[in-house]
C-alpha cells in the first residue's frame, strides 16, 4: 500500500517536533545533571518535559484535525504510551549507561575537554531516544491518533 503525500508530510512534521522535543530532553537532562540530579532521575524528568511540548506541537501542528476530538482522551493515550516508554527506556538506560561511560572512557581516555562520564550519559540518552521514538510514533499513529486517517487530510485539503 502506498503511502499518501499527506501521510509523508505528516511523518516529517512529527519529525520536526520530535527533533524540538529532543533538544528539550538533552538540554532539561543536561541542566538537570549539571545541578547533580541522579542521571536515572534527570532523565525521567527531562523526558517527561519533552512528552508535554511534544504532545502539544503533535495535537496543534503534526495532526490539527485532532482537535475536533477530546484533549482529555488524546492526552491519556498519548501519556500512557509515552509512560510506557519511559519504562522501556528507563531499563534500557540503565543497562548502557555504564558500558556507554566505559566506552566513552575507553576512547577518549580522561584528557579530553568533556568527562567520559558525561559522554557515556548522552550516548546513552542519544541510543534510547532513537529507541522509544520507533515506539512512540508507531503507538500514537495507531492508538492515540487513529481517527486521522489519509481520507480525511484529502477532504480537509480539498
Amino acid at each position: 500500500m502506498p503511502i499518501s503525500d499527506n501521510e509523508k508530510v505528516r511523518f516529517i512534521k512529527f519529525a520536526v517536533v520530535g527533533i524540538g522535543g529532543t533538544i528539550v530532553d538533552f538540554a532539561i537532562f543536561n541542566l538537570l545533571i549539571f545541578l547533580q540530579l541522579p542521571s536515572l532521575l534527570a532523565s525521567c524528568i527531562s523526558f517527561l518535559i519533552a512528552v508535554f511540548n511534544n504532545f502539544y506541537w503533535n495535537r496543534n501542528w503534526t495532526y490539527p484535525e485532532s482537535k475536533a476530538h477530546s484533549t482529555s482522551s488524546q492526552f491519556v493515550k498519548f501519556s500512557i504510551v509515552s509512560v510506557a516508554g519511559l519504562l522501556f527506556r528507563t531499563f534500557i538506560y540503565d543497562c548502557i549507561e555504564q558500558p556507554s561511560i566505559n566506552f566513552a572512557f575507553n576512547f577518549l581516555g580522561d584528557t579530553f575537554f568533556i568527562t567520559p562520564n558525561v559522554i557515556g550519559k548522552n550516548l546513552s540518552l542519544g541510543a534510547v531516544i532513537i529507541i522509544i521514538l520507533f515506539w512512540n510514533y508507531f503507538a500514537n499513529r495507531l492508538w492515540t491518533y487513529k481517527e486521522i486517517t489519509n481520507e480525511n487530510n484529502s477532504q480537509t485539503e480539498n
